[in-house]
């Protein structure tokens, strides 16, 4: 088994940034030369998420509204209380999401659905640069 490493940043601006990173990933992948495997794509980040998501302007909308229903952002949190930031929400929707998916690569093309993109989303309360680590077992 082959395993191989790259990472890329990307800039956000915070506050529920939902970002399309199929294509950079799918790039990536196309360089690492597999035919078939699987990718991790991570986020070094405790305030943001990774995830699969259908990238069209409707859920773009929606999953911050829900999310903001199950962690509301104008709630006093215990982090906050200690580190004063006001972002203790945003680590509790990246913590609930996750910082990381797996997808399978078959025929060098990542094996996702027609509506499905691989998005970053950054819950955080001020603009970010992102760091992402792809990696590839073949």
């Amino acid at each position: 088994m082959s395993i191989k490493i790259e990472k890329f940043t990307i800039s956000t601006k915070g506050f529920d940034d939902i970002i399309d990173i199929s294509s950079k990933v799918q790039g990536i992948v196309s360089g690492f030369d597999i035919v078939n495997g699987i990718v991790n794509v991570f986020v070094v980040a405790s305030t943001a998420s990774v995830i699969t998501l259908e990238y069209e302007p409707g859920l773009v909308v929606d999953l911050p509204e829900v999310l903001n229903n199950i962690v509301p952002v104008n709630r006093v949190y215990e982090h906050d209380k200690k580190w004063h930031d006001g972002n203790g929400y945003s680590h509790l929707r990246a913590t609930l999401l996750g910082n990381s998916i797996s997808v399978p690569v078959c025929e060098g093309k990542l094996e996702l659905g027609n509506w499905q993109q691989i998005v970053l989303i950054d819950f955080d309360n001020k603009p970010r640069i992102r760091e992402i680590v792809v990696s590839a077992a073949f």
